[in-house]
């Protein structure tokens, strides 16, 4: 017995298929009365027949518009069937048509629609309405509209006949419906597993925080997952007939191999460090269909690392630093002390006293190089309160605007009231080194752009020039001591800044392309704000050029 959607569906399709049948019988049977030579009622049939269409299209339009229930519509339309299709047996002669084989289908409909009772009673109604009408018309009680005539034994032989034929249909339909029931019973269960199946291979696909490509065996891109889209830094749509080689700068490794490092880069111009592994995709032959690719972003782990190592090498310089400088500092002074003596005799001519104006200036030359040197080493005490980086900033390049000079500066603070907690003397010591690098590296003039905005929950501080930018082979070691990039510069002076902001738990970082300038950027926690004068805020308007004659600290 099919049950609900399935009723319903084998319902449909016992109405649509009676219409057909319906026309394929007055087809036939037209045929048959206008070639051969028949006792057919043509009056009679038709009479039959549109009945039979208007019973159809009853069904139909109770199908489509009506509700109830279907297995009580299946049974009234069944014994109506039977019905119908026995008036047209009669009508069309009895045993002299061909018209019998409508009960076979009716017993196939009704073990497949209904059970294997309704299979065997409509068998028993076929026989009983059939040899009903056949026996009446042998006997005279109704009109018989055949051209032969069977004597009884004969007739009596046929009707059991189709007796067993009828019953061995229910049965064999029985077996059918009752295997196609099991299989749909399987089928719908083995539908369930595959849909349990691929509803965890997607939660797992998706859920994984590891990046996951699928692609093809000449690499083109056929599955991303959404971790593999964040940690690019693209859309799913961007990955469309993408080849996988092309998001990454280096080569990825082949299947069980080990896993290799690539760099890759998103559309933002983040760079990123990528752990890669990869392997086969096999298919149910055992042959390969494609690779698999994992992923894992490297970036923070490899920066941690090189922070790490270079805290270790500042400690040791630093140390080495502070011993050197003091034991240079004292013989230092008794030079200074006597050449400011020598300084005093009359008797001087003037070579002598150039020279002694070149020692003294290189003397205190020394003498700042040093400090910086004790600066750099000696410990550390910031006093952290709470501060206003927009004022700071502004503070900053008021010094810097007040000076002669054919650079431009351009200065922008999306909030006013840009809280942190630091040192705001030492803070004025970065800002002034970076912005001091910044002009040194624009000696024929340029633009400084100097930034603040939020970003991920902090106040993020940008130092932009249009300088010549920083050689490759300097960025990785740009924060480390005595990594000057400007004739005369000590290297100290983007040490002493790296230190000052890790002091502060805020980050660093740079950029850099040659030709294109450089650009600092500076991470701080941001804190609630308080109550501001109006005048701190920054002007976002790009300021004339100013003169920036100062002696700055060199990167």
């Amino acid at each position: 017995m099919a049950s609900g959607k399935h009723e319903r569906i084998w319902l449909e399709w016992l109405v649509k298929v009676r219409i057909i049948i319906i026309t394929i019988l007055l087809a036939i049977e037209l045929a048959v009365v206008t070639l051969t030579a028949t006792n057919v009622n043509r009056g009679l049939f038709l009479t039959v027949i549109l009945l039979w269409y208007a019973a159809a299209a009853a069904y139909l339009f109770q199908f489509t518009y009506g509700k109830g229930d279907w297995r009580f519509q299946s049974k009234v339309q069944l014994v109506l069937d039977l019905c119908f299709t026995t008036a047209v047996i009669y009508v069309a002669g009895g045993l002299d048509t061909l018209f019998v084989f409508l009960y076979p289908i009716l017993i196939i409909v009704a073990s497949t629609l209904l059970s294997e009772a309704w299979a065997y009673l409509t068998a028993a109604l076929s026989f009983i309405l059939l040899g009903g009408i056949l026996e009446l018309s042998y006997f005279g009680l109704i009109h018989s509209y055949s051209t032969s005539r069977p004597d009884l034994k004969s007739m009596q032989a046929v009707i059991f006949l189709y007796l067993f034929a009828f019953a061995a249909i229910a049965y064999l339909a029985n077996k059918l419906a009752s295997r196609l029931r099991q299989a749909e019973v399987e089928l719908k269960d083995k539908s369930f597993e595959l849909e349990n199946l691929q509803v965890l291979h997607e939660c797992i696909v998706q859920s994984t925080s590891s990046g996951l490509i699928i692609t093809a065996l000449d690499g083109v891109i056929k599955l991303v997952n959404p971790a593999a889209q964040l940690l690019l830094g693209r859309s799913e749509a961007d990955f469309d007939s993408l080849n996988v080689q092309d998001l990454f700068f280096d080569a990825l490794s082949v299947p069980n191999a080990p896993r290799n490092e690539v760099r890759a880069q998103t559309p933002s111009g983040a760079r990123k460090m990528f752990g890669v592994g990869c392997s086969s995709l096999l298919g149910t032959g055992g042959t390969a269909v494609g690779y698999i690719y994992t992923f894992t972003d490297l970036t923070e782990i490899r920066r941690l690392e090189r922070e790490l190592r270079l805290r270790d090498r500042l400690a040791a310089v630093g140390r080495l630093a502070s011993g050197i400088a003091h034991e240079i500092r004292n013989p230092l002074s008794s030079i200074a002390g006597s050449v400011k003596m020598l300084s005093g005799i009359a008797a001087l001519t003037e070579d002598q006293r150039a020279l002694l104006d070149i020692v003294t200036r290189e003397s205190e030359r020394l003498n700042a190089i040093i400090s910086d040197f004790l600066t750099y080493s000696r410990d550390r005490k910031i006093e952290l309160t709470r501060v206003n980086l927009c004022q700071l900033l502004a503070d900053t390049l008021t010094l810097l605007e007040n000076r002669d000079s054919n650079i431009n500066i351009e200065r922008a603070c999306s909030d006013p009231t840009a809280m942190t907690e630091g040192d705001g003397d030492k803070l004025k010591q970065v800002f002034w080194n970076l912005s001091s690098n910044a002009l040194r590296a624009m000696p024929n003039g340029g633009t400084l752009s100097v930034l603040l905005d939020s970003f991920e929950g902090n106040w993020r501080i940008r130092f932009r020039d249009s300088g010549e930018g920083i050689p490759p082979h300097l960025i990785e070691k740009i924060f480390e001591p005595f990594q000057s990039g400007f004739e005369g510069g000590t290297g100290l002076g983007l040490a002493i800044v790296y230190r000052i902001i890790q002091d502060h738990n805020a980050s660093i970082s740079v950029r850099s392309e040659p030709g294109q300038g450089t650009e600092f950027t500076l991470l701080f926690r941001q804190l609630a704000p308080e109550q501001l004068d109006p005048s701190i805020e920054l002007n976002s308007q790009a300021s004339k050029s100013k003169s920036l004659g100062h002696s700055a600290e060199s990167r």
